[in-house]
């Protein structure tokens, strides 16, 4: 089954947007859009789908340690309800604990410099997401 997957790392501010490579194994940045509203953030997110032929979109959801969703997780179910309203796609929600730290902690390994650190950290959590979400798929396959 060859698809396109795309995933949102949903944040106050800003949100990360990743895109899967065609056969949907692969996950890479695709771009940060600044949070305006919830149905604004899901037409745009269910736009970007359409215009990349994508057949599914993973929404990252942060639980809790009782694997409940926190308050962002609260918000990322209420984004993921308004973007099926904005398309057929299928929304998926996935856990996404720890993403943003994982890839603050990858950067810190790659020696990049604290400024460049400071950036956004958004898409490429968008695509840790993504990434882990693909791996797990494969393992089902």
């Amino acid at each position: 089954m060859m698809m396109r997957i795309m995933a949102v790392d949903p944040g106050e501010k800003h949100l990360g947007i990743a895109l899967s490579d065609p056969t949907g194994t692969i996950a890479n940045p695709l771009v940060t859009i600044g949070h305006t509203s919830r149905a604004i953030d899901a037409a745009t997110i269910a736009q970007l789908a359409i215009d990349n032929e994508v057949g599914c979109i993973v929404v990252g959801q942060a639980l809790d340690d009782n694997n409940q969703p926190n308050l962002q997780g609260r918000r990322a179910a209420r984004l993921a309800a308004a973007i099926r309203q904005q398309t057929q796609i299928p929304v998926v929600l996935w856990d996404e604990t720890g993403s943003t730290s994982a890839v603050r902690q990858a950067r810190i390994e790659l020696n990049t410099t604290r400024r460049k650190r400071r950036g956004h950290l958004d898409e490429l959590a968008a695509t840790y997401i993504l990434q882990t979400y693909l791996d797990t798929q494969l393992d089902t396959d």
